[in-house]
C-alpha cells in the first residue's frame, strides 16, 4: 500500500497560543485516527511554513494529502497553498501531492455554530430569541466569495432559530463591522446581543474581539452582550477534514474551487501575482 502522509495546513498567528491550539488539534486528531500520519505547517506566522511542510511531508514518500485547516476559500486557499504544491511537485518529482478542498460552509459548521449560541443563550438564562441579536463575526477578506460563505452560515442559523435578526460583521478588509452591527441591532430593539466568531481558533483577532465586545458592553450597560467560542475543537472538524481526504484521494480529476477562473485568478495569471487577500 502506498504510504500516505497529511499535511495539515493552518493560518498562522502572530499570537503564540494560536498555533499551539491548531498543533495541539493535530494531537487530538493523531489520538483519534493512529493510522494516518499528520504532519503540521502554517502559512504565515509560524516556525515551519508551507515549503518547509511540504518537503517534510514529502521526505516520507508515497502520496501527500494537503488539508487546508481553514474555513473560508480566499487568497490563501485559492491561489498561495496551489502555487506552493506546485513547486513541491517540482522538487520532489516521485511524490503524489493531492489538495484537498478547505472546511467551508456546511451543515457541520452550521451545526456547530448552533450549538454554540445555544451555549450563548443559556449564559443568559434563555432570553427571549426575538429580542436577542446574533451576530456571526468573520474575518473579513477582499474576496467576495469568502464573504458570502460567512453570510451563507448567517441565513442558515436564521432559517434553523428564532431570532428576528441574524447579521453578519467582520473584523477587518470588508465591511460591515462588528460596532456598526451592533448599533443597528440595538436602534432595533434588541436587548441581548450573541457574538459568534467564525473562527477556528483562538489568536490576535480574537483577543481583539474580546477587548471589543468588553467595550460595547461598557458603552450600551443596558444591553447584554455574550461572546460565544470559536469553532475549533469539535466533532464535526475532524469529521469534515476526513471527508474532504476522502473526497480529494478518490477524485481522480483536479478539484475545482468555487473561483477557479474569477477575476482575481485571471488577474494573477495575466500579470503573475496573485491577488490581495487576507483569508
Amino acid at each position: 500500500m502506498q504510504a500516505q502522509t497529511i499535511l495539515l495546513v493552518g493560518h498562522g498567528s502572530r499570537e503564540v497560543s494560536g498555533n499551539q491550539e491548531i498543533q495541539a488539534f493535530a494531537d487530538q486528531w493523531r489520538a483519534r485516527a493512529p493510522q494516518h500520519r499528520i504532519e503540521v505547517c502554517f502559512i504565515e506566522f509560524a516556525d515551519v511554513l508551507l515549503d518547509d511542510g511540504l518537503d517534510l511531508a514529502a521526505r516520507h514518500g508515497g502520496q501527500v494529502v494537503v488539508v487546508p485547516l481553514i474555513l473560508n476559500a480566499a487568497g490563501h486557499v485559492k491561489m498561495e497553498i496551489p502555487e506552493h504544491i506546485e513547486h513541491a511537485r517540482l522538487r520532489h518529482p516521485n511524490v503524489k501531492f493531492v489538495y484537498c478542498r478547505h472546511l467551508g460552509s456546511c451543515e457541520e459548521i452550521l451545526t456547530i455554530l448552533q450549538r454554540n449560541l445555544r451555549k450563548a443563550m443559556h449564559s443568559l438564562d434563555v432570553p427571549d430569541p426575538r429580542n436577542t441579536g446574533v451576530i456571526v463575526l468573520g474575518r473579513g477578506s477582499s474576496d467576495r466569495v469568502a464573504n458570502g460563505e460567512v453570510a451563507k452560515m448567517a441565513r442558515w442559523l436564521y432559517e434553523e432559530t428564532d431570532h428576528d435578526l441574524v447579521d453578519i460583521a467582520f473584523t477587518g478588509i470588508t465591511h460591515p463591522r462588528l460596532e456598526s452591527v451592533v448599533q443597528r441591532q440595538i436602534k432595533l430593539d434588541m436587548r441581548q446581543i450573541m457574538v459568534l466568531p467564525f473562527y477556528l481558533f483562538t489568536g490576535t483577532l480574537i483577543e481583539r474581539i474580546r477587548r471589543q465586545v468588553t467595550r460595547l458592553q461598557g458603552q450600551y450597560p443596558h444591553v447584554h452582550f455574550v461572546l460565544g467560542p470559536y469553532l475549533g475543537f469539535e466533532d464535526e472538524i475532524y469529521r469534515l477534514l476526513e471527508q474532504r481526504i476522502q473526497e480529494a484521494t478518490a477524485n481522480s480529476q483536479p478539484l475545482m474551487m468555487e473561483c477557479d477562473g474569477c477575476k482575481y485568478r485571471e488577474f494573477a495569471a495575466d500579470h503573475g501575482q496573485g491577488h490581495h487577500h487576507h483569508g
